[in-house]
């Protein structure tokens, strides 16, 4: 017998779960996302990218603003639902909310709990240097990310890793455990572990301050934090030019053996001194302009030896 599902999510890693579930011919009898956002230069109402698929499935879509109004539990508890499944939705859901279906909620979280509870689990994972990450799908409680887990999928983090190729694997992966969860759970084979008391980290909301690059710092760990910040919001610099200072992104370095003080333009081909080490710059973007590899930029802004970045 079908499931009754209602699917909560927002943006692009909730998406691929929202379409592997459309697939499993379970009723998706409504989708919850985030309102629509101004974006663009134009500041125009952007729907979701949950929302944009939930729309060209057919499927109902509900953007409440928040789901401690009695009206919206109201509304919710009417749907009748064996289970909800949660994908970076990005609200707070009460226990009215969690309580409602009878199997509760289940969340496809991007990270093996207890290792970076919490809102950036992908970047963060990135930015500490870890070797090996993943995706869980947990049993929700009302508290943050401390569910019993049902399903792991583990990812290998690569050297070059960003968030933007780790987002796609961990995207991928949860996309898979999500039937395979629906199908144990009709059949009574779900099991659920509980957390370990021991590891766990809380992945914290990306503060803008944190994306400015401290020239001081080991180019390790520069290295880790571009990456962990690519391609969004970025990493990034400032750069002297006619007496004015442009901002720069970097999306993509390497770190390489260089000393001189740093923030220092040590060669020709942006390699940049460090605290430790030093990091060759790859790829850049100007604030307005395209993403661009290293040798398109500096054909576009010659940057030349002795610079000093800030």
């Amino acid at each position: 017998m079908a499931l009754r599902i209602a699917f909560m999510g927002t943006p692009e890693f909730a998406a691929q779960a929202l379409a592997a579930l459309a697939t499993t011919g379970h009723d998706i009898v409504c989708v919850y996302t985030q309102p629509p956002r101004p974006a663009g230069r134009g500041k125009a109402l952007r729907k979701s990218a949950v929302h944009e698929l939930a729309l060209s499935l057919g499927l109902e879509v509900r953007t409440p603003k928040t789901l401690r109004d009695a009206d919206e539990q109201a509304a919710y508890a009417t749907l009748d639902l064996d289970v909800a499944i949660v994908a970076a939705y990005g609200l707070i859901l009460p226990a009215e909310i969690l309580n409602a279906p009878r199997y509760g909620c289940l969340n496809l979280h991007g990270s093996l709990l207890p290792r970076w509870r919490g809102a950036a689990p992908i970047q963060r994972a990135i930015m500490a240097g870890d070797s090996i990450t993943g995706v869980q799908i947990m049993q929700m409680e009302e508290g943050l990310d401390t569910g019993p887990v049902l399903l792991s999928g583990t990812v290998a983090i690569e050297a070059d890793e960003t968030a933007g190729s780790l987002h796609d694997k961990l995207a991928q992966t949860g996309a898979e455990l999500l039937p395979r969860a629906l199908t144990a759970l009709e059949n009574g084979t779900l099991r659920a572990t509980p957390q370990s008391d021991e590891g766990i980290t809380y992945a914290k909301k990306i503060d803008k301050a944190e994306a400015r690059i401290d020239w001081l710092r080991p180019a390790e760990e520069l290295d880790r934090l571009i990456r962990g910040l690519s391609p969004f919001p970025g990493a990034w610099f400032e750069l002297p030019v006619d007496k004015k200072l442009i901002r720069v992104k970097v999306l993509m370095c390497s770190p390489e053996a260089g000393e001189g003080t740093p923030g220092t333009v040590l060669d020709d081909d942006l390699l940049i001194a460090c605290g430790t080490g030093a990091l060759r710059l790859t790829r850049l973007q100007r604030a307005g302009k395209s993403i661009q590899d290293v040798g398109e930029f500096l054909r576009g802004q010659s940057v030349s030896r002795g610079t000093r970045l800030t």
